[in-house]
């Protein structure tokens, strides 16, 4: 059975009559709750916060954010603003009157909002069509990079973010996985159900700052299944070598340049942070 993401592009395939049919059927509502619950759970909100919602289509997943913490909601009521690509989806949300604000914009051209302004982020079952380019100018890598750059600078500093998604295979969850390492996140992948057609993909992103400094081990301890790439804790790349720019890599270049006799800046906490993008 092919997969929607290889018939045609979101904005396509998401027309009004399909925008309809995905919204009102039992069975996608059921698992689009499941999931955003199960999201939510490891973004551990305790208090109403701001939240993106990626790829929000029809507002299933802002549904839940409105609820109240006795309605389930961890946290909650929440506010949250979404944006999609299809303009049928949004069409179906406005019809619906969804409590959050929409923007009909595309992930894969970055994320349109000023740095810091969301306490989290969630996207369900949307950013596996980032692995695909539509025109011979773009690339996937490209709109990956695009995305998780975005992302990362509109998330305040200690926020957190979690994507599902449906990877194609291991070459492709590695691919979203890397794009998020690059970023500057503290990246995790948790799979329920591997294995099994029910299989569900959970990339845990962090920002560093607060109790987490972009260490991921923290948030999916105790979770089954986690796969833990964090940029910030390893500072090494798949082969094994000092990333360009990590501490490691710049406290080993200090240290080359004191064996030839050099004055170098001395080393503080501050050596290899990240810097906030400045408005």
């Amino acid at each position: 059975m092919s997969r929607p993401e290889d018939i045609l592009p979101p904005d396509l395939f998401y027309n009004d009559s399909e925008s309809r049919k995905y919204t009102t059927s039992s069975r996608i509502q059921r698992i689009q709750s499941d999931m955003t619950h199960r999201a939510l759970d490891m973004l551990d909100l305790t208090s109403p916060s701001m939240i993106l919602d990626v790829g929000c289509g029809s507002g299933l997943s802002g549904e839940i954010l409105s609820a109240s913490d006795e309605d389930g909601t961890p946290g909650g009521p929440h506010v949250w603003i979404g944006f999609d690509i299809s303009a049928s989806m949004l069409g179906v949300a406005l019809e619906k009157e969804v409590e959050g604000d929409l923007f009909l914009a595309d992930a894969g051209q970055g994320v349109p909002f000023r740095a810091g302004t969301f306490d989290a982020a969630i996207s369900i079952s949307a950013i596996q069509w980032l692995c695909n380019a539509e025109t011979s100018e773009d690339s996937p890598a490209g709109r990956l990079s695009r995305f998780f750059n975005g992302l990362y600078a509109s998330l305040r500093r200690g926020g957190r973010a979690v994507c599902q998604f449906y990877p194609k295979n291991d070459e492709q969850k590695q691919m979203v996985s890397s794009a998020a390492v690059k970023a500057g996140f503290g990246a995790g992948l948790l799979e329920d159900d591997p294995g099994t057609k029910n299989a569900k993909t959970y990339l845990v992103l962090t920002v560093g700052g607060g109790d987490t400094d972009g260490d991921i081990t923290g948030v999916v301890r105790g979770m089954d299944g986690v796969d833990v790439q964090d940029s910030r804790r390893r500072g090494r790349d798949r082969h094994g070598k000092d990333v360009k720019g990590s501490k490691a890599w710049i406290l080993r270049k200090k240290e080359q340049q004191e064996s030839r006799g050099k004055v170098v800046k001395a080393t503080s906490k501050y050596t290899g942070r990240k810097r906030r993008i400045q408005w």
